[in-house]
């Protein structure tokens, strides 16, 4: 597949500003815990897990896990595979996405970890797209709202592409 140019959303600095703005909250949030989790999903969230947990000034543990509605397409496929068992109980969970879009994904996670007993559960997101929701879901921390476009940069792929880009953008 040819790579598109990819017109800038979010810049690489504007992203790390809200990045911190984040971490700083968090640790505020959480500052009594010390079973803290920081659990990214992978593999569109690695960046973003990668430079919250360093802008979190609590001691925390970091496990990923997969979880994914999109194969090769730019639309969900209205599946959700996981997969990854962790042990979360009595732990305060931070889940950490890429991007909330019909809030699917995240519910289905959202489902299974609930289960296996958390002391808390909080959902952090780098991009909301409330306008696409269509399954309930209750976002703790958010870094930006955007528009009903499909997005690539920051870990976050088109078919396995564009994650290397430092900034946010939308395919043309």
């Amino acid at each position: 597949m040819e790579k598109t140019e990819v017109i800038e959303l979010l810049s690489a600095e504007k992203i790390q500003q809200r990045v911190s703005e984040i971490g700083r909250q968090i640790t505020a949030d959480l500052a009594g815990t010390d079973q803290l989790l920081v659990v990214g999903v992978l593999k569109g969230a690695f960046m973003f897990t990668a430079d919250l947990v360093r802008s979190i000034q609590i001691p925390c543990h970091i496990e990923f896990i997969r979880a994914s509605s999109y194969g090769h397409s730019m639309q969900s496929s209205g599946n959700v595979a996981i997969s990854g068992d962790l042990d979360i109980e009595n732990h305060d969970v931070l889940l950490v996405e890429d991007i909330i879009d019909t809030g699917l994904t995240i519910l289905r996670i959202v489902e299974n970890f609930r289960k296996k007993n958390p002391a808390s559960l909080r959902i952090c997101t780098l991009l909301d797209k409330p306008s696409t929701r269509k399954y309930p879901v209750t976002v703790d921390y958010s870094g930006f709202s955007v528009p009903d476009r499909f997005v690539v940069g920051y870990g976050i792929d088109y078919a396995e592409q564009y994650r290397e880009l430092p900034f946010i953008g939308t395919l043309p």
